[in-house]
């Protein structure tokens, strides 16, 4: 039963299934059919199916049998309906296809229109769109164009801005077109041209600097020298320059401002054209010459490209080679002035352009670097003037070249620049000039003493005697009264002499000038330079004249009054450089002149000089000495010989009256003691064997001229018989060859005839 009961079921269960797949077939979409006949194929009652199936169609096709009777009277009406409308649709068909052949025909001008119009229309579109990119493409081109004038007019540092702009702003833009390819491939040959050219032109601007130095030092100089001539206009008269203003300032502070649009030509060389212009007219800045624009742009556009540091390696190492050449003296520089001008020129014209370059730009140069080119420059600037100023034998030229030292001093003192070597160094030309002015003034004072006529000056009006004293400090109340014409005592090398000492201190004052000496420096400079004059130059003079062989008495004469003269001139010359210095003589450590000295000692010499001629003379006279021993004559009168010496020792003592009392009386005496000595002599010699009466007289009468020309005082200011005693001890020699004659006489009384 339970078997029964479980087939019934699942039949029942079956039928259910195949009742819903047919249901199924019937709604589902013929194409979604697959799966539900998959599941009918699934099952075991396959056959079961298809019997149903079969049961299902038919059943529909009686449906569709009864429907289709039920319909089919209206069916036919339908068709007889339709049949109807077939005629009547051909004739609308015949309407519509007439109607459509006119409106062909009629809209054929219309299509065409419209086909020109839609042409048109894409035209514009695409006229739009090309538009559209040329405007983008424009600024591009615009650029590069403005980047090639520019590179063209040697805008450097604005072509390599609009450089950037043009890679960094505008290619990005319109970088798919094949020309932005081009310019972006050429962009880094661009730089390198622009760094190129901005070298090239630092390298002319370097070479041209290099060439016009001394034109840019000269005018510093040239400024700094108007310069020191406003101050000392302005020490000299306080008020009159307090209500003045200078036109320009004579060191202009100047800041460059750098034009990057303007154009700069292939001939610009860094140098600014500046006409030659008068004294009396404004001196240009130095700077103001120098158009330093290459080398800013040079070094903007290396900063620009990241090649800061290379461009201010290479500037630093140009103007290194620059310096050793500029610092390279010429080998005939000692040779003139304008030598040592054009070399301080360019070292001035160096130093001017690196302090610019220094205060304009940032790291170009720094203080280290100029610190260091300055201590190279100031070493071998020093040891060429040391050099090359041992070779000046002028003083004129030395003193010319000392200002000029000052004034290249002065002139970078004012950058900034210290100099204190370089007056440290003047301090040893000093002794140089000294020595200059020393050989100078050798030569003066020898062609003073050689042209000189060792006579007293005669004056013949007030006129001319005015001249003399204004010429030399002489005071004489005496011969301020004596009429005219009158004689000073002196020759005319004395006021020479005393002139010419001035004009050296005067130049040794010119040389103290503009050294920042304080005026005890100054006076003790000028008084140990005058020392060295008078105690040297002017003691080694006198010595030659006096030691001259052909030096005449009356030339020793009036030596000793001149230096007598010119010695008690001292105490003017002491007066004259303390007005010229304010330096009081009773200062510590104030130097004292030995003019004294000198012309003590130049007078000693004069007055052994003068002693050594009158020997020297006499024993010319004595040389006509002819004493015959054995004559027998009785003489009545002196020896021609000694009458003639007596009359030139007279005539000679005659020209002592203008000497010192001292000097006359020692000379007389000398001579006196020097005949005495030698008429001795001649009297004991050991020729003379045997003597005669009338020997003895004639001796005898040339003693007592002698002492006739003692006693007649030749020289004033000796005491009575001082004179004589010269002779005394000849006249004792005589005396006794007299005595021993008479005593042999009577012993044998034929000696006076032996």
């Amino acid at each position: 039963m339970e078997r029964v009961k479980m087939a019934e079921a699942e039949s029942l269960e079956t039928a259910a299934e195949h009742e819903r797949i047919l249901r199924e077939i019937e709604s589902t979409d013929t194409a979604c059919i697959g799966p539900t006949l998959r599941s009918v194929y699934d099952g075991e009652e396959h056959g079961r199916f298809m019997e149903k199936l079969e049961t299902r169609i038919r059943n529909h096709d009686r449906e569709i049998e009864k429907m289709c009777n039920f319909h089919y009277q209206g069916f036919v009406d339908s068709i007889t309906e339709l049949l109807k409308v077939r005629g009547e649709a051909q004739k609308l068909k015949n309407q519509v296809t007439d109607t459509n052949r006119k409106l062909q025909h009629e809209g054929k001008e219309l299509v065409i229109a419209m086909e020109e119009l839609k042409q048109c229309r894409l035209q514009q579109r695409n006229i739009s769109a090309t538009v559209d990119k040329l405007m983008l493409c424009l600024p591009v081109l615009e650029m590069y164009s403005k980047l090639r004038e520019q590179m063209k007019t040697k805008r450097h540092y604005p072509a390599l801005k609009t450089l950037e702009h043009l890679e960094h702003t505008y290619l990005p833009q319109v970088s798919h077109y094949r020309f932005c390819k081009v310019m972006v491939d050429n962009i880094p040959k661009l730089r390198e041209e622009i760094k190129d050219v901005s070298m090239s032109d630092l390298k002319d601007f370097l070479e041209s600097i290099r060439k016009h130095s001394d034109k840019i030092g000269e005018t510093a100089m040239k400024q700094a020298q108007q310069q020191r001539n406003l101050d000392n206009i302005i020490l000299q008269q306080p008020r009159i320059g307090s209500k003045r203003k200078s036109k320009k300032e004579a060191y202009t502070i100047f800041d460059t401002e750098i034009e990057s649009t303007s154009p700069k030509s292939e001939q610009d060389s860094g140098i600014l054209d500046v006409e030659d212009e008068e004294d009396d007219e404004e001196v240009p800045g130095a700077q103001d010459l120098v158009d330093f624009s290459p080398v800013y742009r040079c070094l903007h556009i290396y900063s620009v490209l990241g090649a800061r540091e290379t461009f201010e390696n290479y500037y630093r190492k140009q103007r290194r080679k620059q310096a050793r050449l500029v610092l390279q003296p010429p080998s005939n520089m000692h040779e003139t002035l304008d030598g040592y001008r054009k070399y301080f020129n360019q070292i001035v014209g160096f130093f001017v352009v690196e302090d610019h370059i220094l205060h304009t730009t940032q790291g170009l140069v720094n203080r280290a670097y100029i610190d260091e080119l300055w201590e190279m420059a100031l070493s071998k600037t020093i040891a060429a003037l040391r050099t090359h100023s041992s070779y000046c034998s002028d003083p004129n030229l030395v003193l010319d070249l000392k200002n000029l030292i000052v004034l290249f001093a002065d002139t970078l003192q004012v950058y900034g620049f210290p100099v204190n070597q370089l007056f440290d160094m003047l301090l040893e030309i000093r002794d140089q000039y000294s020595e200059t002015l020393l050989k100078k003034w050798s030569g003066i004072f020898r062609n003073i003493l050689d042209s000189d006529n060792y006579s007293p000056i005669p004056v013949t009006s007030e006129e001319m005697y005015k001249k003399v004293i204004g010429q030399f400090p002489f005071q004489d109340a005496e011969l301020e009264k004596q009429p005219f014409p009158k004689k000073f005592p002196f020759s005319e090398f004395v006021p020479k002499v005393y002139n010419q000492i001035k004009e050296f201190i005067y130049a040794c004052l010119k040389f103290s000038e503009d050294l920042h000496l304080s005026s005890t420096e100054v006076d003790d400079m000028i008084r140990k330079s005058t020392n060295l004059l008078l105690t040297r130059t002017l003691s080694n003079s006198l010595q030659n004249v006096i030691k001259r062989k052909n030096i005449g008495l009356t030339e020793l004469v009036q030596i000793i009054i001149n230096t007598t003269h010119l010695e008690k001139s001292c105490k003017y010359l002491e007066e004259f450089i303390t007005n010229i210095t304010n330096v009081l003589p009773e200062t510590v450590h104030t130097t004292k002149l030995y003019g004294t000295t000198t012309f003590k000692d130049a007078r000693h010499a004069a007055e052994e000089e003068i002693y050594t001629n009158l020997n020297q003379k006499i024993d010319q006279f004595l040389q006509l000495a002819d004493y015959d021993w054995m004559t027998g004559d009785l003489g009545s009168k002196a020896s021609d010989y000694l009458v003639d010496l007596i009359a030139f020792l007279r005539s000679t003592f005659a020209v002592f009256t203008h000497l010192p009392g001292k000097v006359a009386q020692t000379a007389c005496m000398s001579a006196c003691k020097h005949l005495a000595t030698s008429l001795m002599q001649l009297l004991l010699e050991a020729e003379v064997r045997q003597l005669t009466l009338g020997a003895l007289q004639q001796f005898n009468l040339d003693v007592r001229e002698c002492e006739q020309f003692a006693r007649s005082g030749p020289v004033p200011g000796f005491q009575e018989d001082t004179l004589q005693l010269a002779f005394i001890d000849l006249r004792q020699e005589e005396t006794h060859s007299r005595a021993w004659w008479t005593k042999e006489h009577h012993q044998n009384p034929f000696l006076s005839m032996n």
